[in-house]
């Protein structure tokens, strides 16, 4: 099964020397080892944001090329909206990416590999399947 990661993993994993999260790294390198990662272009669009030097914009660009895009339908935004407003209606806030992740790994039944805590308050009002690290890596 394909995995849809999310920035915030693909940010750790990305940066250098920051706080333990060598459990999540090694799982993400063993997700890409196994050929389940799944981008899209709102997460890469979210990691090429704000680099500040091209050198180091283009090497991450080059990375991320071997990781084919999802592509996406206008079915894939509408049920991203109707996600967004569902999960407001009872007080959940989220980013317009955080719902499209969410529709996108409804419809293609694929789970979500994120460290981002709001996911937890959305599986609550919406049908998605957070990734679990392995225990045995």
């Amino acid at each position: 099964m394909k995995i849809i990661v999310d920035t915030s993993v693909w940010s750790l994993a990305l940066r250098r020397g920051e706080q333990d999260t060598s459990h999540i790294i090694r799982e993400l390198s063993e997700l890409i080892k196994e050929v389940r990662v799944q981008l899209i272009g709102p997460i890469r669009q979210e990691l090429l944001s704000g680099i500040k030097r091209a050198k180091q914009f283009d090497e991450l660009k080059l990375y991320l090329s071997a990781f084919p895009d999802l592509p996406l339908e206008t079915q894939d935004f509408e049920k991203a909206a109707g996600y967004f407003n569902t999960c407001r209606r009872n007080g959940i806030q989220g980013s317009n990416t955080d719902f499209l992740i969410c529709a996108l790994a409804n419809t293609h039944g694929f789970e979500i590999f994120t460290t981002d805590k709001d996911f937890l308050n959305f599986q609550k009002y919406i049908p998605i399947n957070l990734y679990q690290i392995r225990k045995d890596l």
